[in-house]
């Protein structure tokens, strides 16, 4: 019998059990930091950009010789130059003058707005003509609006996307201080299981958990080790325990968490270190176990591979996350269900949707079928919970759908 937790129990488990990892930074070349975990928060040293800087073609001015302006009775300004791209604007812009800048462009000495070339008119003797007034401001950014020094721009624990390496290319960082990868071995086990290259025989079926486990680990951030197939031998499945513990940061056990026989993930994970819980409240993947040996856990995750995909992606990657500092947010949409779904089972049901578009409005489809069926979660767009508390929702229902690794 199982003495289960709930999810919010396990998660406060992990939150009290594990800590960051300590002495993992590495330094990166920019161009290798996409999708991995800041090591520390990234500080401007300089301003970005280093000038006031035109955002649209036209003519840079002090704004008060624009006012009361109209394409009528146009304010009539000498131009005394061109700003030429990539080039400063070393010079002082007098009052009632303007002069021409480029997008991007740098603003004189003086200059506190640009006007839209479309709202000037070149009289061809060197002055021009402003048909709109502008305001102080307009279309430039002033230095340092990107970065200034001291100023914050990505925090600690993020995970760089395409946009924060522009931002750290702004900025000048070549070398990027990045956390190092988790090593995360994944054991299968099972006498009936078959690699997925060979042809299963008489009672056997190829396994699943490996490859999949290994897939949303690596899609994740973590360097995934697949030790392969154990067959239910325990001392053979220690061994194998024991070889990875040494090699890697955590262990993941796939099958052989329940309470028969030949399930021996249990006592294996137990004899190696301490045994956390055994058991959540959640369908599916009610046979789950959690230990530690010394600062690596040691999961022992059921065998169905639906079952075994949600206990990762609901548990495992949040504890990775805890070991790496990484701030990790959990995408949703709201979306209606689009059929009627019971949940009579006093546990949280995770269910995995498709989602469709329906006049404007997002409809989510129940995929169904049993926790050892691939096919139930292959293709999904993405899942959502039905509270333990809850006998079923009806077809209509808003739900949040979260989308999974």
């Amino acid at each position: 019998m199982l003495c289960v937790k709930t999810p919010e129990e396990v998660l406060a488990i992990i939150e009290k059990e594990f800590y960051p990892l300590p002495g993992r930074k590495e330094l990166l070349p920019l161009e290798e930091a996409l999708g991995r975990v800041l090591a520390e928060d990234i500080i401007g040293e300089e301003y970005v950009p280093d000038f006031h800087r035109s955002t649209v073609d036209g003519y840079a001015l002090r704004a008060e010789d624009s006012f009361g302006c109209s394409e009528a009775i146009p304010a009539i300004l000498p131009c005394v130059g061109e700003v030429l791209m990539g080039q400063g604007a070393d010079f002082d812009l007098e009052k009632g003058c303007c002069c021409a800048v480029p997008t991007g462009g740098a603003l004189p000495r003086g200059a506190d707005s640009v006007v839209m070339l479309e709202y000037v008119e070149n009289f061809g003797d060197g002055s021009v003509g402003i048909g709109k007034p502008a305001a102080p401001g307009q279309n430039l950014i002033f230095r340092g609006d990107d970065v200034s020094p001291g100023k914050t721009l990505l925090k600690k624990g993020r995970t760089l996307n395409s946009r924060d390496i522009g931002a750290l290319a702004a900025i000048g960082r070549v070398q990027v201080p990045v956390v190092k990868k988790l090593r995360v071995a994944v054991i299968s086990t099972g006498d009936e299981l078959t690699p997925p290259g060979e042809k299963p025989g008489p009672g056997q079926v190829r396994d699943v958990n490996g490859p999949m486990l290994a897939a949303l680990l690596k899609g994740w951030g973590a360097e995934a080790v697949n030790y392969g197939i154990v067959k239910d031998e325990e001392e053979l499945l220690r061994a194998r325990t024991e070889e990875a513990l040494r090699d890697c940061d955590a262990v993941l056990l796939s099958g052989g968490s329940s309470v028969g026989a030949k399930d021996a993930a249990c006592r294996i994970i137990e004899s190696l270190g301490e045994l956390l819980f055994h058991g959540i409240a959640i369908k599916p993947g009610k046979p789950t176990i959690l230990g530690k040996a010394g600062d690596k856990p040691l999961a022992g995750l059921p065998g169905h591979p639906v079952a075994a995909w949600f206990v990762t992606e609901l548990f495992v990657l949040p504890l990775l996350s805890r070991l790496m500092g990484r701030e990790t947010e959990r995408y949703t949409v709201s979306a209606r269900l689009a059929e009627s779904l019971s949940a009579n089972h006093g546990r949280a049901q995770y269910q995995g949707v498709r989602l469709e578009r329906r006049e404007g409005e997002l409809w989510a489809r129940p995929i169904r079928g049993k926790s050892g069926l691939i096919s139930a979660l292959a293709g999904a767009d993405g899942y959502f919970c039905i509270d333990r508390d809850c006998e079923g929702l009806p077809e209509g229902a808003e739900i949040r759908v979260t989308i999974g690794e």
